[in-house]
Formats: structure tokens, sequence, C-alpha cells
């Protein structure tokens, strides 16, 4: 293991003994299965591959990634959780975000104990980097987390913030591209081999669309990906969530022409929203969704309800702002109807 990160790892975890699962025994070998106490009839009787060798080999062709780069999750939630219990000791260790972002980095630093450093955002939603950089000297500081995308901001973080960080800071590093397929930006992915210290997750809820499946990838050098295997619960993604992920994976065309829709749609959506005297800002977005403020967002947020379309408010973070994400476009026609009528 490279050194650097064997230092980074909790002493725990890198003497833990895994728990060693039937079918991981076996090696997903062939034959009448008598080992893991499963029921011998039914459809979805048996075990699924704990490692998922199948659905990381598709993965591994469209993302030109080894498979032995790639971790998969019970949705990127999941991932998150295994990196804080694999680096960070509770109640001593650190972790820095980006307000506004995600909310489960929050919530899964407070399951796991472990302190959050909140830098805020700059004004255009950037990487305040004068700032985040005098932490960096924090021997505490064991892991760093942003968004590009941007979730709830929608916006694409500047790379030369995220280089800046990747050849500065000692720890690990999280890039969390869950809307990275609707953005014009590159993909970390390509500088994955650069950076052993770093962690790319993506999903397949957005652009894919399977978010009823939960199931997130994370993509890392060979021993960040070993010690998730060791800390991941033994049959972490089901049989069905596998099979709805090779389906949707197989059907790369149709992929492509839905999001050429839900960009195509996005554009129309501005363009509307720009034209209503109760939209005051709509913020650049390079996902699939628009944070826009309103002169009275609560009451917007409560007709739109109240009608049966549902936004998300975000006014508690940014003052007087809902996300609206991109549905269909009849979906599309009933927000702005409503909206026009305000």
């Amino acid at each position: 293991m490279n050194s650097n990160i064997q230092q980074l790892v909790r002493p725990g975890i890198l003497k833990l003994k895994p728990y060693s699962s039937a079918r991981g025994e076996s090696g997903g070998a062939e034959g009448i299965y008598m080992d893991a106490n499963e029921n011998p009839f039914g459809e979805n009787n048996r075990y699924p591959d704990p490692y998922q060798k199948v659905l990381k080999q598709k993965i591994s062709e469209i993302k030109n990634i080894p498979a032995e780069n790639i971790f998969i999750g019970n949705g990127s939630d999941e991932i998150i959780d295994h990196i804080y219990r694999i680096f960070c000791n509770p109640t001593k260790d650190k972790a820095m975000i980006f307000n506004p972002t995600f909310g489960m980095y929050q919530v899964a630093a407070d399951l796991n104990e472990v302190e959050i450093i909140d830098i805020p955002l700059t004004d255009d939603f950037q990487i305040n980097i004068e700032e985040a950089r005098k932490y960096f000297d924090d021997e505490h500081l064991k892991i760093i987390v942003l968004c590009t995308p941007n979730n709830p901001t929608g916006n694409d973080i500047r790379q030369q913030d995220i280089d800046f960080i990747l050849n500065n800071f000692r720890g690990i590093t999280v890039i969390d591209e869950a809307y990275i397929d609707f953005s014009r930006q590159e993909s970390y992915l390509s500088k994955l081999a650069q950076y052993p210290n770093l962690v790319i997750f993506q999903t397949l809820s957005k652009a894919w669309g399977l978010a009823g499946a939960r199931v997130g990838m994370a993509y890392a050098g060979e021993e960040i990906i070993a010690l998730l295997n060791k800390v991941k619960y033994p049959y972490n993604v089901s049989v069905l969530n596998q099979k709805a992920a090779l389906e949707a994976l197989n059907k790369e065309n149709e992929f492509e022409e839905r999001k050429v829709i839900i960009l195509s749609e996005k554009e129309k959506v501005r363009q509307e929203l720009e034209k209503f005297p109760i939209v005051t800002k709509i913020y650049p977005s390079d996902a699939n969704f628009f944070l826009v403020k309103f002169s009275d967002a609560d009451k917007v947020f409560t007709e739109l309800f109240r009608q049966g379309v549902i936004v998300r408010n975000q006014t508690t973070k940014i003052k007087n702002s809902l996300r609206i994400t991109i549905g269909t476009p009849e979906e599309n026609r009933k927000l702005l109807q409503i909206l026009q009528k305000l």
C-alpha cells in the first residue's frame, strides 16, 4: 500500500479482518450452491455477487477505467460514509466541505463523529482557495469533499482550484461528479492515475435515470478500492439493482437521446423563466437543474406544491431560492404555466 495512504488510514481499519461471505469465498463459481443457507426455491433466492464483477466490467468498458479501480455502492451515500469511516478517527479527525453543497457530506460526518471544516463558497459559488489552504497543514484534516457540478448551485467548480487542492493537499480529495454527464467540463477520471489520493464519485441516479436502483460508483487507485471492499457490507448491491444497472448501461443510445432532450428542455425553461417578473435571478447551471431566486420563494413554492409541482426550497441556504429540476416537456410546460400566472 502507498505509504501516504497507509498513514491516512485509521489503525483499526488496517487491522480489520473483513467478513468473508459465501459467494465471495466461492469466487462466483457455478454449481449446486449449498454453502450460504439460501432457500433453493425462488426467482431471487441466491445472494448477489458481492463484488459486482459483470457490472464493473460494463462500467469499465464505458468509462475506459480498469475494473480494479471501480467500487460500487448502494448509492454514493454509502461510499461517502465508508470514506469517512476508513480515514477519520471519530472525535479526532476532520473533513472539509464547501457550502452550500450536498447535505449528506455533513450528515455522514456527523454520524461518524468527524468534525467538519465548513468553507463558504464565494458569491459566484466557487471555492475560496485562500481560505481553504489555511487548513492544509492541519494533521487532523484527512478529507476534502467537493461537488462539481455542485448541488444545489448547479455550477462547475473551477478546474484550477480543484487542481490546486490535488497538488497541495496531502489527504484524500473526493470529487463528487454526480452531474458530470450534463456538464461540458471534463471528468477527473482522466487524471485518476496522476493522483493516488483522489476518489471520484459518479452515479447512475441522474443522467442514467436509475435513482430508484441506488447504484453509485467510486473510482480510485487500487489501494483505496481495496479499503472500500474491506469495510463494505458483504452484499451491498442487490441482484435486482445490478440487473437494472446492466440493463440501463446496455442502452447507451437511449441514454444519449434522453440527455439531449433534457439539455434542450433546460434551455427552453431558462428562456421562459427569464421573462417572469417574479424571477430575480437564474444562476448559471452545468447540471440538470436550475437554482432560481424569486421575489418571494416561499409563496412560489407553496403555490407550485398546491398545484402538484414539487420543487426544492433552498431558502435556508440561499435566500429566496428554489432548485428546479428539468422534467419531461409536459412537466416543464405545467411548471411554466403556473409560474406565468403568478
